[in-house]
């Protein structure tokens, strides 16, 4: 195994039309969730990629299942509960705008992911364990499930590779600061956003972000500089690439996890800083371009494509 996450992974119901959802009445139905998003975009990237998860007993939990399976992605730990159901999400699109989320994960099945979810064996086979602090938020017992998937992966040589993902409609920042703070000390690869740098550490300017998580202990510190591109530095090297034009953006949800997965296959590619950052641009920017979570992950030859990597025939 190549790379192993663990997270909630939700059903999404998309509106057809623009607008408040009291008047949206049909809705397309697909997945969600920042960790599987990971895991899928690796996938199409022909890698090795395990997910950790709980779904409830339920038909929207065998259709999560399913996806992912089908994807390519191994779901072989992910936990059954019998007792509660599988998380729901609803976008409310608007014109030129990022789209309103509206959770019912609520005593979701994945809420009660705790320490008993984790395989010890499963992770110390990874090379990459990646996590996000969505899962830190969902719950105490998630939380303390993330821990323990650190702490194998610190135990056997696995680098922890971490999303800071803020989600303050499920915790305050007074709450989630310290918990991920503590977490992105014991990351190997860190991913944050100028948002996150300011919420976490107080700070603006991309450089002074990444030198302040370098200096917390990550080896490698991929910083997003939204549509400009990113300031990838491991300590010794740094490089600022930037990102591709997008004319038109169609959904900006998945384009952080498209990044990560992109950066972290460079990464397990043997790539320098810059092809990570290089790849990583190209397939966050390659997410925008379709509505949905997972459906603009591009396959390897169709990333080779948009970056001008291998030639494209359309007919």
């Amino acid at each position: 195994m190549e790379v192993v996450t663990l997270g909630e992974t939700m059903v999404l119901f998309n509106p057809d039309s623009q607008g408040p959802l009291r008047y949206a009445h049909n809705f397309n139905m697909s997945i969600a969730g920042a960790e599987s998003n990971v895991a899928i975009a690796l996938a199409r990237l022909e890698h090795n990629v395990g997910w950790i998860s709980r779904l409830g007993n339920d038909e929207f939990g065998r259709y999560i299942k399913s996806v992912i399976r089908g994807e390519g992605v191994d779901v072989s730990r992910v936990s059954i509960d019998e007792t509660h159901q599988t998380g729901l999400l609803f976008k409310e699109q608007f014109a030129h705008a990022n789209p309103n989320i509206y959770y019912y994960r609520k005593h979701s099945a994945a809420s009660f992911m705790g320490e008993n979810d984790i395989d010890e064996g499963y992770i110390a086979s990874a090379k990459i364990l990646h996590i996000t602090g969505i899962t830190l938020a969902l719950s105490k017992s998630a939380r303390e499930g993330v821990y323990k998937a650190i702490d194998i992966a610190k135990q056997n040589g696995v680098l922890v590779s971490f999303d800071p993902n803020i989600r303050l409609k499920l915790w305050t920042i007074e709450e989630a600061k310290p918990v991920l703070l503590d977490v992105a000390k014991q990351a190997d690869i860190i991913f944050p956003g100028i948002d996150e740098g300011r919420l976490l550490l107080g700070l603006e300017d991309y450089k002074e972000i990444t030198k302040a998580f370098l200096d917390m202990g990550c080896k490698i510190v991929a910083t997003k500089v939204g549509k400009k591109g990113c300031f990838i530095s491991d300590g010794k090297e740094e490089v600022f690439v930037e990102g591709y034009v997008i004319e038109k953006t169609v959904d900006t949800v998945g384009a952080g996890d498209g990044f990560a997965a992109g950066f972290l296959s460079g990464y397990l590619r043997n790539k320098s800083l810059h092809d990570c950052a290089k790849l990583a641009n190209a397939i966050g920017a390659m997410a925008t371009l379709v509505k949905g979570d997972i459906e603009g992950f591009p396959t390897l030859s169709q990333v080779n494509q948009f970056m001008g990597l291998t030639n494209y025939i359309d007919r």
